[in-house]
């Protein structure tokens, strides 16, 4: 009996399984193509999930990434890209996103479209401030943002209740500062490096 229900399934519901293709976790992402060639990439835009142009010598954002529309995962790391412009808000389909070791010092308030993102890695840049709107992004599991030069973050990210772990080492810092990023995001596993003496802002 049960086999000719599944075989049901099959029949009249052959969209369930298309569906779950196009919203796979993080996991059965592993299980994608990964596309390192942007030429190679633009032929099938939408077919797309998996980009890697790591360590391309990048100074711009290239602009052609908005054509993939079913972007899921992106590496932009160890490049030197200074700018990421607001057409990322077009990359709404996005969970994970590294964009570690390249020049940026801050993010546009269209970040905040990327409500789909479970992880986001920023280290190894210049930050000095995240936009308010980084507090929609509330499916985000693992936010590593080490080696960067913020040490104030914004109220709204309290809202990311879904937030696991928060890596802020090598960005130096007081005691009164630590105790008020605990405040905001008490059930987060938070990363610091040592205290120190320093003047950070008030």
């Amino acid at each position: 009996m049960s086999r000719l229900i599944i075989f049901s399934c099959f029949i009249f519901f052959p969209w369930a399984w298309s569906i779950q293709a196009q919203n796979p976790t993080k996991k059965e992402l592993e299980n994608y193509k990964v596309f390192t060639s942007l030429s190679e990439a633009l032929q099938t835009p939408d077919s797309v999930f998996r980009l890697n142009l790591a360590k391309n010598k990048l100074k711009k954002f290239p602009p052609d990434i908005f054509r993939f529309r079913n972007l899921k995962e992106l590496n932009l790391s160890k490049n030197k890209i200074q700018e990421i412009p607001a057409g990322i808000e077009n990359l709404s389909e996005l969970m994970v996103l590294n964009l570690a070791k390249n020049y940026l010092s801050s993010l546009p308030p269209e970040f905040g479209s990327l409500t789909n993102l479970v992880l986001l890695d920023l280290s190894q840049n210049y930050i000095t401030k995240l936009p308010s709107e980084i507090g929609k992004l509330t499916k985000l599991e693992e936010f590593i943002l080490w080696q960067n030069e913020i040490v104030v973050l914004p109220s709204e990210i309290s809202k990311l209740k879904k937030l696991k772990k928060l890596d802020m080492r090598l960005i130096y810092m007081n005691d009164k500062r630590k105790d008020a990023i605990i405040g905001l995001l008490p059930n987060t596993e938070l990363f610091f490096s040592h205290s120190c003496n320093c003047n950070t802002p008030d």
